[in-house]
Parts: C-alpha cells; sequence; structure tokens
C-alpha cells in the first residue's frame, strides 16, 4: 500500500508540473472597473527576466516535531531535490506497539497552502528516514522564492486497519530566513467573493492547460475558522460543464488553486475559448460538512 501511495502521489506531482510547465493560453479575468490586469503568466509583471527575484537558500535546525502515543517525528534538515524540488528531512521513529502510517493533513509555506507529496509506514518498533517535498509548482505559483517557515499538521493512522489514531495542531518550521521576508500576496484580477472574512479572487483562465483548462483562484479565509471551497452549477460560454474543485484553506491563511474543466466538457460543447463563465461557490466547514455560506450565481469573464 505504501508503494502504491507513493506512486499515486507522485504521478499527481508529476501532472500537476506538466499542468503548469506547458504552452497553455493564460488570460487574465476582466476586472469591473477596467483596471490593470497581471501579465499573461500570472505573476506580477518584471522588468526583465534578470531582475526577478532569485531562490534563497535557507536552512532548519534539528527540532522535534512530534512527540506523541509513541511516534517521534524530528525535523533534520531542507533538502532540494533536482527532481522532487525542496523538501524536509524527517526521521520517523515508532515506539509503539503498532505499525503506523504518517500523512500530511496540510503544509503552509508563508502563509500559503501547498501541496506536498508525502506518505510513509513504519512498522512497530523501527524507524524510517523520510523527505516531505513541497510541491515546486505550489511555491512558483505563490511567489514564494525564500521560505520563511513551513507549518505541518500531521495525520496518524493504523497502517494494518487504516483507522485514524490522531490528527495534530499545526506545528511550526522557522527557517534561517524567519522574520525577513515579506511574502507577496497575490490577489490581482476580480474579486468573485468577499464576505466574513473569506476573500475569493479570480485571477486568470488558463486555456490549454494538462486536463482541459482551468480557472485560477485565490482564497484568504480570515473567518475564524478552517473552510472547503467548491463549486457548483458551472456554465462556460452558457454551456454547463462539470467543475473539478475543492480547496481546503486554513484559518488565516491563503491559497491558490485552480478550478479544472476537462477537455471531454470543452469538445462536447464546441467550447475553443472559454470568454463566460457563471458559477457557485459553496463554502463547507471541514469538520462537519456543514454548508456556512452558498452563494447566488457569479458571473465573470476572461476576453
Amino acid at each position: 500500500m505504501k508503494k502504491v501511495m507513493v506512486i499515486i502521489l507522485a504521478l499527481s506531482l508529476v501532472f500537476s508540473l506538466c499542468a503548469c510547465g506547458g504552452s497553455s493560453t493564460q488570460k487574465p479575468i476582466n476586472a469591473d472597473d477596467g483596471s490593470q490586469q497581471s501579465s499573461a503568466s500570472g505573476q506580477p509583471s518584471v522588468p526583465e527576466e534578470s531582475d526577478a527575484p532569485e531562490k534563497t537558500a535557507v536552512t532548519i535546525e534539528n527540532a522535534v516535531l512530534l512527540d506523541q502515543d509513541g511516534l517521534v517525528i524530528t525535523a533534520k534538515e531542507l533538502v532540494d531535490d533536482s527532481i522532487w524540488g525542496i523538501g524536509v528531512k524527517v526521521l520517523v521513529e515508532n515506539n509503539s506497539e503498532k505499525n503506523l502510517g504518517v500523512q500530511c493533513n496540510s503544509i503552509i509555506v508563508n502563509n500559503y497552502m501547498i501541496t506536498d507529496l508525502f506518505s510513509c509506514s513504519v512498522a512497530a518498533g523501527k524507524k524510517s528516514n523520510e523527505t516531505i517535498y513541497l510541491s515546486s509548482s505550489g511555491l512558483e505559483a505563490a511567489g514564494i522564492t525564500t521560505i520563511s517557515d513551513i507549518v505541518i499538521s500531521f495525520h496518524v493512522f493504523d497502517s494494518d486497519s487504516y483507522s485514524t489514531l490522531f490528527d495534530t495542531a499545526e506545528i511550526e518550521i522557522k527557517t534561517s530566513a524567519y522574520g525577513t521576508v515579506e511574502q507577496v500576496v497575490m490577489d490581482d484580477g476580480k474579486e468573485l467573493f468577499n464576505q466574513d472574512g473569506i476573500r475569493i479572487v479570480g485571477r486568470f483562465v488558463e486555456e490549454d492547460s494538462f486536463w482541459g483548462a482551468g480557472v485560477l483562484l485565490f482564497i484568504e479565509n480570515g473567518y475564524g475558522e478552517n473552510i472547503i471551497v467548491q463549486c457548483d452549477n458551472m456554465s462556460i460560454n452558457g454551456f454547463m460543464v462539470t467543475p473539478y474543485f475543492s480547496c481546503t484553506v486554513n484559518s488565516g491563511r491563503m491559497a491558490l488553486s485552480d478550478i479544472t474543466i476537462m477537455s471531454s466538457d470543452l469538445e462536447e460543447n464546441d467550447i475553443e475559448t472559454v470568454e463566460d463563465i457563471e458559477l457557485v461557490f459553496k463554502i463547507i466547514n471541514p469538520d462537519t460538512y456543514q454548508t456556512i455560506v452558498e452563494t447566488e450565481p457569479i458571473a465573470f469573464s476572461a476576453k
């Protein structure tokens, strides 16, 4: 099962990198006031490529992140793999009498929710050196060139029965650059929703992506509780399509996430370019799955 999980996660990361690294067309979502939009890349404009900020190498101190019920997780160092990118090398020690599985519930870098590549199983009484890899495309999309801090919450389960044993609170790892980084807020675009501290901004439409097309959203959660944002009743150019989108944003955090529309949906409706979009957002409590807010239909365009 561990090998299967690793393969699935690896493929997910590869597909994500393919989607972000292709020759897709990105069109800014139109603001009502006609204000200046972001560049076609979806990133803040820079005068010259040579002037763009370079990634800064940072370090972390050896520290115990978790010591609970016989499970000890120790952060050892930051690594930068040529294929998988930046990761946190950890030592996982299972001093319990159960075979344990460990995954991440969430990873937050410089206040942005970031996807990870990590899942491990450790037999009772054994140890394992592992690496929690951070999504390179997620870091790039958020404009993160220097990592200030990494916040992790773990999901721990019985690897034989897959029953949950416990979930941790957020655990912070401060890097050598902590306190020196002013993180960019990637909220340029059209504000689609702003209520009770929750903001959703439509940044751009990505055409010819790996899966078909995508609508990139910036989400900021000042609601005071963790939320899940989903969407429904979506149409493109007047044709109903099926959106694939679910984004968890912890309290006080930000996220960048794509609404994915499959190429088959676009082809069946003869949609060659995404212009007019309408959808409904659903904001859900991740613990109870009760709906916090369901919006009226929201219309916007990218022409």
